[in-house]
């Protein structure tokens, strides 16, 4: 991803910042950048605030770099309005789950095998989550695409694929829209620790495991705000020049 830094854009906003994929499609959100916003708008001088107030193309988000070096970010809170998310659930059956329920999806035809239930929810950004007994193995790169360009999704998708491992830890694979799997994802550990809350099966803080390092994931319930907690670290500094467009 290009996290774009731009000027406040309002007042009581310190900057906005403009999420592109690796396809170069416009992002609404994304969890891992936000962090690693803060930590770069710190490092280059461009501001000495611990808290900051940003604008994202999904509304506010407020990262706070703490004391040991890691970021909290609130992610505000999660939407399960499905016309919002969006999600076209017109003709479709839930299954109930928890408090909550979970929606079928026709990956391959009509074939009973081929329907996957997930739970479906917004952290600004759209997500399908679904349970699987293993997330090493999970069909991660068979099914990721599927459900990302699902005619159901109009916005398309993130696919979340969660193993629980107990009430307070889980492992995650994401595929996301418009990059494919990807060693993390923060906004997909959030909707993933929000979706296994309301199905009964994870407390209200929960580390999640992934290919790229471990979050922390907090939320108190319905209308709280999901914070996320997790290191950002430099790895390379560049330059790129861009042409101008003819």
């Amino acid at each position: 991803q290009i996290l774009s830094v731009r000027p406040s854009p309002a007042p009581g906003i310190d900057f906005e910042y403009v999420i592109h994929n690796a396809d170069g499609g416009e992002v609404e959100q994304c969890g891992n950048g936000a962090r690693c916003f803060v930590r770069y708008v710190r490092e280059h001088g461009l501001t000495t605030k611990d808290a900051l107030r940003v604008q994202t193309l999904s509304g506010v988000i407020e990262p706070r770099l703490g004391a040991d070096g890691r970021v909290t970010v609130n992610m505000g809170a999660p939407v399960f309005d499905l016309a919002r998310v969006p999600f076209d659930a017109a003709g479709l059956r839930p299954q109930a789950a928890g408090s909550w329920q979970k929606w079928p999806l026709a990956l391959d035809g009509d074939a009973q095998e081929a329907i996957k239930y997930v739970a479906i929810l917004s952290m600004g950004n759209p997500h399908a989550v679904q349970l699987v007994d293993d997330a090493e193995t999970a069909p991660v790169l068979e099914l990721g695409p599927l459900i990302e360009h699902h005619a159901r999704f109009p916005n398309r998708v993130n696919a979340g694929f969660m193993q629980v491992l107990g009430r307070s830890r889980v492992a995650l694979r994401v595929y996301e829209r418009g990059a494919g799997e990807t060693l993390a994802c923060g906004t997909g550990a959030c909707a993933a620790v929000v979706a296994g809350i309301r199905l009964g099966l994870l407390d209200a803080r929960v580390d999640v495991q992934t290919r790229g390092g471990d979050l922390t994931i907090e939320w108190a319930g319905i209308e709280a705000a999901v914070l996320m907690t997790g290191p950002a670290s430099m790895v390379f500094e560049g330059e790129i020049e861009i042409a101008d467009n003819p």
